[in-house]
């Protein structure tokens, strides 16, 4: 399992102390490839680039209308936090609801 997001977010760290066993990916210190962020974007088209955040705040109308990767890619901080991908499972953001969801999926199939 891991944890993408700002080691500083505090919506991260209440996700990092729900889930011990996360490994932890701070997007500004190692930026994710375009790859990866062409991966997240098909699974949360309209909802990886936070658009409610201080940094998007601060893009000029100009930026705002740059290609979506490559805005994630120039200021990493844009992206909803966390991410977490639990093998091939991705969710976003955390919640209840997020937290409800991956235990859901996560346990055993009955039989």
């Amino acid at each position: 399992m891991i944890i993408y997001g700002l080691k500083n977010c505090d919506v991260v760290r209440k996700a990092r102390k729900a889930l011990p066993e996360a490994r932890m990916h701070d997007v500004r210190d190692a930026p994710l490839d375009r790859d990866t962020l062409v991966e997240f974007m098909a699974v949360f088209p309209d909802t990886l680039v936070n658009k409610r955040s201080t940094a998007w705040r601060k893009l000029t109308e100009e930026e705002r209308a740059n290609d979506p990767i490559a805005l994630l890619q120039a200021y990493p901080a844009l992206m909803k936090r966390p991410l977490i991908a639990t093998g091939a499972k991705l969710y976003l953001g955390w919640s209840a609801e997020t937290e409800r969801a991956m235990l859901a999926d996560q346990k055993p199939e009955a039989r």
